[in-house]
């Protein structure tokens, strides 16, 4: 179907009622009948981006009401609540006031779990979106931005959950700010000023305790201002740049193919909205979590056995716990490296590995164009590789993190566990890399054995002299259009033409690493070929509607 004929068509009533009575009261709808009928992609994995925002939404909700009753004190008071075992017990007013909210205020204990464990969720959802986007490519022109703005989220998140256990002023929130003390305190030359200016004095307290009020503030106020700012440009520029799509029928790098967003979309993240906040709320009510009661106001000379972090801090546990003793002391200075390496080293790895990694793929492959269609892992192979070693790498030190747990319930030795982990830190993302990149290959050659013969039909024939066959069919279209999206990768180009002259970009010590990594990305590519051309289709529009925009086309179903 033509556009010129997609545009003579009235828009669906649903859709077309409410932009009329809005055009009558308030002027021009041209831009609301314009954006709600762009058209989404429909894909599973679209849908972990959609829940971390669920997420958001119920921690603003329930975090609303928790700051009704939660008072931001460390003033010294003795309990008096319902909870029999701390009666009479002196803590701050932080840590009653949190007593007070889980067995006092009606729903209160529902509230402070489901806040959590939509916390965790939320994590959760925003490391298992950034991973779909890293396989997948979809972090390449042009949607570096909104990459980058995806790891600083995460960056916050985990402070905004350091500050958020922080509060109730228990055992185990006072141990997890001991070490981020330690951690501040080992940062050189500026370490101390980050230490006071966050504790405003010595630690627990401060000088006039003022710890507790000042993570407050940044709990509530401070980073889900900055969190409300990101989302919102996240969606903006996803909006303005079109959602990527995945390798189907009719889906190409010009045009969108999937359902309008009103409202079809809307009434499905409506529906996926609830259907999270129902899970959440569940947890809530059946599955407990950090139960404050049970390890009572925080105490410098006390400490919980076994006391672990939030899963998604607990890279940094693991990496304290590995590293050795080291201190270098120099012009009456001493640095704490056993400290500053774990806080710093493995973080920064990661994040600022993710940050730079869409640039320097650029880079090596030579690839400045937009891309909307994502790739199949199986077909970067080096990027899925370096993405599984990551994960081995964060992995190794989660579980690190719970040396001590490990060593009891299987009976193994503490030490021999922390040096299992402390050579499996550097073996396990090698191993990772090698296997799952051998693995991606071994998927491309049965990619391509698909498209060159066909698939097994169950089929047995016998031929004249007695020799018996299965005969194979062709792949089915939905199949072959996924199969055949991958792009082989082009010859390396010559480091010099015919007359001896270099070629540009591979002079000087830049040239040859580049030269290098390229050679190295597309070594093993396994080509996907069908009639001796590579697999790119596009499709007829059959029967479907086609929206005109700005630089694309996009087809609704």
């Amino acid at each position: 179907m033509s556009e010129a004929t997609a545009a003579n068509q009235s828009a669906p009533k649903a859709v077309e009622a409410p932009l009329t009575f809005i055009d009558e009261r308030l002027g021009s709808t041209t831009f609301f009948k314009r954006n709600v009928k762009k058209v989404f992609p429909d894909h599973w994995s679209f849908m972990l981006g959609e829940i971390a925002l669920y997420s958001f939404i119920i921690l603003l909700l329930t975090g609303t009401f928790l700051t009704l009753w939660f008072q931001p004190s460390m003033q010294e008071t003795v309990y008096e609540g319902s909870y029999a075992p701390l009666h009479g017990v002196k803590m701050s007013e932080a840590y009653a006031s949190a007593l007070h909210i889980s067995f006092d205020v009606r729903g209160g204990l529902l509230m402070r779990q489901i806040h959590h464990w939509a916390a965790i969720l939320f994590m959760a959802s925003i490391m298992a979106h950034m991973l779909r986007v890293f396989f997948t490519g979809a972090y390449r022109k042009p949607r570096e931005i909104n990459w980058l703005i995806g790891i600083v989220m995460f960056t916050l998140g985990m402070l905004e959950g350091l500050f958020g256990y922080s509060l109730p002023d228990d055992l185990l929130s006072g141990t997890g700010l001991r070490i981020t003390q330690g951690v501040l305190e080992s940062i050189p030359v500026v370490g101390t000023y980050g230490y006071m200016f966050l504790f405003g004095g010595e630690f627990p307290e401060g000088l006039h305790g003022e710890l507790i009020p000042r993570l407050f503030t940044l709990h509530i106020l401070l980073i889900p201002g900055i969190f409300l700012a990101l989302i919102t440009a996240h969606l903006m520029i996803m909006w303005h740049q079109k959602h990527t799509a995945m390798p189907v029928k009719n889906q190409t790098e010009e045009q969108v193919y999937g359902y309008p967003f009103y409202p079809v979309f809307m009434a499905k993240t409506g529906a996926y909205f609830l259907f999270t906040f129902g899970v959440v709320a569940l947890m809530g009510a059946f599955a407990q979590i950090n139960p404050i009661w049970m390890f009572g106001p925080y105490d410098p000379g006390a400490i919980s056995s076994a006391s672990q972090p939030d899963f998604y801090m607990g890279i940094l546990e693991g990496s304290l716990r590995l590293m050795p003793g080291w201190e270098t002391t120099a012009f009456g200075h001493t640095i704490s490296w056993n400290v500053l390496i774990p806080a710093l080293g493995p973080l920064g790895i990661i994040f600022t590995g993710a940050a730079v990694w869409p640039f320097l793929e650029a880079w090596v492959t030579g690839d400045k164009r937009s891309h909307h269609v994502n790739d199949r892992p199986r077909n970067a192979p080096v990027r899925t590789g370096v993405g599984m070693a990551a994960v081995a790498f964060y992995g190794i030190l989660w579980l690190a993190g719970a040396n001590d747990v490990i060593a009891e319930k299987f009976h193994v030795s503490l030490f021999a566990t922390t040096w299992f982990f402390r050579v499996a830190i550097f073996v396990g993302p090698v191993l990772a890399y090698v296997i799952t990149k051998r693995i991606c290959l071994g998927l491309q050659r049965k990619d391509a054995d698909t498209i060159a013969h066909g698939v097994e039909s169950g089929i047995i024939l016998a031929s004249p002299d007695g020799e018996f066959s299965e005969r194979h069919e062709p792949a089915r279209e939905e199949e072959r259009t996924v199969i055949l999206s991958k792009e082989n990768a082009k010859p390396e180009a010559p480091a010099l033409d015919s007359n001896g002259v270099p070629a540009p970009g591979t002079k000087g010590p830049l040239g040859l690493l580049r030269s290098r990594l390229q050679r190295a990305w597309t070594f093993d590519d396994i080509p996907v070929e069908e009639n001796g051309h590579n697999g790119h289709n596009g499709h007829g529009h059959d029967e479907h509607a086609v929206e005109s925009g700005k630089s694309d086309k996009e087809l609704s179903r």
